[in-house]
């Protein structure tokens, strides 16, 4: 189908990525996000391999390459520092053929941005969505309005067009952790330069990632009752207590990073639900599908829904409405997996029940690196590149 016109709400990493697919093949595309300026939510994010491709083949390789980091091995250690189990990346690299990226959020959102070729419309928020005939008008709160031939919503884990494709309000749910995350200066006492290291213990969490710029990605992840207060002020003193007696490069990151600087969201995740579409409007991204960050999968299934909805609009010519229930046949299967086995995986990860993380313990000290590497190659396999 050619000269179609888009309308794209959200600009996030699905937005701006389905942006740049459906600009490269042609199409009249227009990006809309509700804020004033474009800060990416979040210090960092780790890109697996399947995202990486989609990036690759809209031609961000090199780019991708200059700002991540270059990760060729995970540690587990426990709490005190006893390593648990050294896994080499190597072999599923070589499976999959893409080295992952931990990156920096911002790195990732101005890279993105520089690749679309038209401005994102700032200080838009979209209200509501009007089909006719003709095509689908989206309607925002300033009064204005879009037309397009079909209407992306990748405005995020709170949409207000989910509502409008599933005719109900789906409330994102606690996934019963919260997470403090930020960027410091890399330095081997904290961690090796080239290694993904995760402390794990007593349901809590540290992990440590290298990105470009000499600088590691880090989080901390602690279970705690919903709607726990946040106050910046406080983060040093809290995660202090909640990681007493942790290895020395957990207790020297406390006190390294600057508290203004970190983010502290409460996990939440969306789904499994059973309609993308609805029409000439599709779901993309977190709008769609939110998901646990336990698996690494959130931007990754957002890039790989935008590289399937431009596929399926590119190769038939029986209409927008037909290419799109494609798109949900593909994505409501894959992605939907994705967001279950990342929720069972915080669950294990966090003491959801005591005995089951107890017991992915004591597998991490005898599990074979491979079984480790083997399990992620299966999910980034499973994608739409190969």
């Amino acid at each position: 189908m050619n000269n179609l016109k888009v309308v794209v709400i959200g600009a996030g990493i699905g937005g701006l990525t389905a942006g740049i697919a459906l600009s490269q093949a042609g199409y009249e595309v227009e990006v809309y996000d509700r804020v004033q300026e474009l800060r990416p939510v979040g210090a960092g994010i780790s890109l697996w391999s399947n995202g990486v491709k989609v990036l690759n083949r809209l031609g961000l390789g090199a780019e991708m390459a200059k700002i991540g980091g270059k990760m060729e091995r995970m540690e587990y250690r426990t709490k005190t520092g006893e390593l648990l189990n050294n896994i080499t990346l190597s072999p599923l690299i070589h499976t999959v053929g893409q080295r992952p990226y931990p990156v920096a959020r911002r790195d990732l959102q101005t890279m993105l941005l520089a690749a679309f070729p038209s401005e994102v419309k700032l200080g838009h928020k979209c209200i509501g969505v009007e089909e006719d005939g003709k095509g689908v008008t989206a309607i925002f709160e300033n009064g204005h309005k879009a037309q397009g031939d079909l209407v992306v919503a990748a405005d995020g884990i709170r949409s207000i067009l989910r509502t409008h494709v599933l005719g109900q309000q789906i409330e994102p749910k606690y996934g019963g952790y919260t997470n403090w995350n930020g960027l410091v200066p890399a330095d081997a006492a904290l961690a090796p330069k080239d290694c993904w290291i995760i402390y794990v213990g007593d349901h809590k969490r540290v992990s440590m990632m290298p990105i470009a710029g000499d600088r590691f990605y880090f989080f901390f992840d602690v279970p705690l009752p919903k709607g726990t207060p946040a106050n910046p002020e406080t983060y040093k003193a809290e995660l202090k207590e909640h990681f007493q007696g942790w290895a020395a490069p957990v207790q020297s990151l406390i006190e390294l990073f600057d508290p203004n600087e970190v983010a502290r969201p409460e996990i939440h995740d969306v789904g499994p639900i059973d309609r993308y579409v609805k029409g000439r409007v599709a779901l993309l991204g977190d709008s769609a599908h939110a998901t646990c960050p336990d698996m690494g999968q959130g931007g990754c299934q957002a890039m790989e829904d935008a590289w399937v909805l431009t596929q399926y609009l590119m190769t038939t010519n029986l209409g927008v409405e037909y290419a799109l229930k494609r798109y949900e046949m593909e994505r409501t299967e894959r992605a939907n997996a994705v967001v279950q086995k990342a929720r069972k995986r915080a669950e294990q990860i966090h003491g959801k029940d005591p005995a089951i993380t107890q017991e992915w313990y004591s597998q991490l000290a005898v599990e074979k690196p491979t079984d480790v590497t083997d399990a992620i190659t299966k999910v980034i396999m499973a994608g739409p590149l190969r």
